[in-house]
């Protein structure tokens, strides 16, 4: 069954009736660009067609229930919004809230997805873009895909509380299908760069998870910021290399940090020109420069990751992978010969067994479109 029939028979089941609107949202996976969106600089990743899917029908109250098909159900009053812990149902009531008076009618809904869950993959950016989506519908507001990243990411910030970027929000509100979308988070300015002919994006997803509430990526955002000060910048986007070199940081930790960035922005606009110059094994080595920074100076690898790194780099076709999301766990991407993709796969399904003693699960993904509404045609 597709996700999309899933979230209608589910909202069918659950509210005996036919949903009025079926939003769905992609999640996205990064080429290369890892911990530069927070940092005002250049990221590079692509909507996927993986998605979450929200059936969804007009109340004539401000009352909003939800059925996840995963995680039960869930409901608040637009009216009475109050945190109530770390559960799925606080990243639609993050947005209602970061909406406001945008968020003016209640609703019920069914959410069905194919997003695999905390591997780095964005299901909870498509959830806050698809629900952003799915506010501005129902209000009859005009639909603004920045601004709708800007709501999705206050919601993440300030109400679920990760301090991330805005690259997940924004290209699942603006992907565009066959492109990676180059994105100046300074700026928001976007370009969208084709994926060349003749490559596959595999996403190798070592099995293992972690809570980002929980993990290392807010310190990794505040040692950021302390190497900006201590370089006398507003923001590492704003340090040149030169600049980097003479900086003298009293503690190595923030050199390192400093130092994946400054890189990591280099290379994300350099991977912008191999692709569109059909440069496709330039493009894989810039991604294996990118793994082994975030592995070494910026230091949120992981063994699993490593080691699915290090299988994907020898096996069949293979042109560059790397570590791709905030880190510690989840997924890598590989950039490989469609051709090969196949004889990849096998090869690195076992490599990686043989290593670590996990299975991993390997998928190849296309750049998808970014989040779209309908009416449900009964």
């Amino acid at each position: 069954m597709s996700t999309e029939l899933a979230a209608i028979e589910g909202f069918k089941g659950r509210f005996g009736r036919g949903p009025d609107l079926i939003v769905t949202s992609p999640g996205r996976v990064n080429l290369i660009g890892e911990h530069t969106d927070y940092n005002d600089g250049f990221v590079l990743p692509m909507a996927i067609d993986r998605t979450t899917v929200i059936a969804a029908g007009a109340r004539g109250d401000r009352r909003v229930k939800l059925v996840s098909e995963g995680f039960g159900t869930g409901g608040f009053d637009l009216d009475d919004l109050e945190r109530g812990g770390e559960t799925w149902i606080e990243y639609v009531k993050g947005v209602a809230w970061a909406v406001g008076a945008g968020a003016s009618r209640g609703f019920d809904g069914f959410i069905a997805g194919d997003i695999p869950l905390g591997a780095s993959l964005s299901s909870s950016a498509s959830l806050e873009v698809g629900m952003a989506r799915l506010f501005s519908a129902l209000s009859g507001d005009d639909w603004d895909p920045v601004e709708a990243a800007r709501l999705s990411q206050r919601a993440e910030n300030d109400w679920v509380g990760i301090n991330s970027g805005i690259m997940d929000q924004l290209v699942c509100a603006a992907g565009r299908a066959g492109h990676a979308l180059l994105i100046d988070c300074r700026t928001l300015d976007m370009t969208p760069v084709a994926i060349p002919a003749g490559v596959s994006v595999v996403i190798l997803d070592t099995g293992t998870r972690r809570r980002l509430t929980e993990s290392r990526y807010n310190e990794r955002r505040r040692q950021c910021e302390a190497a900006a000060r201590a370089s006398g910048v507003p923001s590492l986007r704003d340090l040149s290399q030169e600049a980097l070199d003479s900086t003298v940081f009293h503690d190595p930790v923030l050199a390192k940090r400093a130092r994946h960035v400054v890189g990591e922005n280099r290379r994300t606009l350099a991977a912008v020109d191999a692709l569109r110059t059909g440069d496709a094994e330039g493009m894989g080595e810039l991604m294996a420069a990118s793994h082994r920074s975030l592995r070494d100076d910026f230091e949120v690898s992981s063994h699993e990751l490593d080691s699915i790194v290090e299988a994907a780099g020898s096996a069949a076709g293979c042109l560059g992978a790397r570590m791709t999301g905030g880190g510690f766990a989840g997924c890598a991407v590989a950039l490989v010969a469609t051709e090969s993709v196949e004889a990849f796969s096998g090869e690195v399904a076992q490599r990686y067994l043989s290593i670590v003693g996990r299975h991993a699960s390997i998928y190849v993904c296309n750049a998808a479109d970014g989040v779209s509404v309908a009416e449900y045609l009964q």
